[in-house]
């Protein structure tokens, strides 16, 4: 059993790279801009203010999200608190549209096209060849995870399949130890967990988007549910 002042705070990392250049990110590592690392910083000082202190953090094994991580502890004094990596937490895969600008591609493929990819529940990209440039397959952050469970590939529904057991496992272990838990992680991973929490219908996720460097909050109930109903609006910090 949980308090009901558990708090689950999800944060998408700041604009990275890719974001700026309007590029399909996934899997591959890029940094922050000058701006991402501004908005990361800024979330910390929003949860500073609302007096919200993290006892632990969870992130994916991305740069992005372990950099966020860390610009939004520092103002808050927790650099020093635990910190869980997981690659469950990784950004959805986009497949051979890895590296691609999005606007040409829209323009090679047609809009409905890649907004059936970008957006749909289930209708993942074209996967991701062995020989591609972006592979991250080969990478050694993820040499433990079984070579099978690497995707090359997904669609929002892949993402929240193999995010449910880390859910489910170590950060509900944390929230049911009554903890603030900070999750640093991805648009797409975010608006999976989002789903989970809020009961979103399949066909009603493709309006969902998580701003990059927003505190979401949610206080959480016995059975790790929202506490609460209220407008995904209201729960940002602003």
């Amino acid at each position: 059993m949980v308090s009901t002042a558990t708090r689950l705070v999800l944060l998408r990392h700041g604009q990275s790279q890719w974001n700026l250049e309007n590029r399909f990110t996934g899997w591959f590592d890029v940094d922050l801009t000058k701006k991402g690392i501004e908005e990361a910083s800024e979330a910390g000082k929003l949860l500073a203010a609302a007096d919200i202190r993290p006892d632990v953090v969870h992130t994916s094994l991305q740069t992005r999200s372990i950099a966020t991580a860390n610009l939004a502890l520092a103002p808050l004094d927790r650099l020093w608190v635990p910190v869980r990596r997981s690659w469950r937490l990784n950004e959805r895969h986009y497949g051979s549209l890895t590296g691609l600008n999005k606007e040409e591609t829209i323009a090679q493929h047609g809009a409905h096209q890649v907004h059936l990819w970008r957006r749909s529940y289930s209708t993942a990209p074209p996967e991701m060849p062995p020989d591609h440039p972006y592979d991250p397959n080969n990478d050694m952050r993820y040499a433990s995870v079984p070579k099978d469970l690497l995707p090359r590939s997904e669609c929002l529904a892949d993402v929240v399949e193999r995010l449910i057991p880390y859910w489910e496992g170590p950060l509900a272990q944390d929230l049911r130890q009554s903890k603030t838990v900070l999750v640093t992680a991805h648009g797409n991973s975010l608006r999976a967990l989002v789903k989970h929490l809020e009961a979103i219908p399949d066909d009603e996720i493709s309006d969902l988007e998580i701003p990059t460097g927003a505190p979401l909050v949610y206080e959480l109930g016995a059975n790790l549910e929202p506490a609460k109903s209220l407008p995904l609006a209201d729960r940002y910090l602003s």
